[in-house]
């Protein structure tokens, strides 16, 4: 029998993202705004919006990284998803999605723009077959040019008291 997991990957036609697990943009603005004179300093003209599926087993997690743009994450089914986010003051903060609402988990989280973040399917290692579906729109529309994956060594000096969380979820 083939597992859920398995199921919406081909299903969704789903691809390897390198940040960890898999993903599809199943939505991109033919809109675009000129943000390179903003302060996150845009290469050039960003669409309006963009959506993704965004799939994350328990065996793998999503590496720590930054976009120039907020993430709005969206769940949609499986085990709840632990976004840890470190800002751009140092602050660090653990978001909980999912839809057990009485545990603190919510149905979108919002990632900011400058923020590092990781994730990892809450029963992380507990069940191999455990995954969480998600959703990830961004705005100003995603491209890979403000995409940054994190150094370990990088991050570890900037945020020292991080640095348990950080060496795990880097590759």
């Amino acid at each position: 029998m083939k597992s859920r997991k398995l199921e919406l990957i081909n299903n969704l036609e789903l691809l390897p993202h390198p940040e960890g697990g898999y993903f599809k943009e199943n939505y991109r603005s033919s809109e675009k705004v000129d943000l390179s004179e903003s302060e996150q300093s845009f290469s050039g003209p960003r669409s309006f919006s963009t959506a993704i599926y965004y799939l994350l087993g328990a065996d793998d997690f999503s590496a720590f990284h930054r976009i120039k743009s907020d993430e709005l994450w969206h769940f949609y089914e499986g085990n709840p998803i632990v976004i840890h986010i470190i800002h751009q003051d140092g602050l660090y903060e653990a978001k909980y999605l999912g839809k057990d609402t009485a545990a603190e988990q919510e149905y979108q989280v919002v990632v900011p723009a400058g923020a590092w973040f990781a994730a990892e399917v809450l029963s992380r290692g507990e069940n191999k077959d455990a995954f969480s579906l998600a959703g990830c729109t961004v705005s100003p529309g995603f491209d890979f040019d403000d995409f940054e994956l994190a150094d370990s060594y990088m991050l570890c000096n900037a945020f020292p008291e991080h640095h348990e969380i950080i060496r795990r979820l880097v590759r």
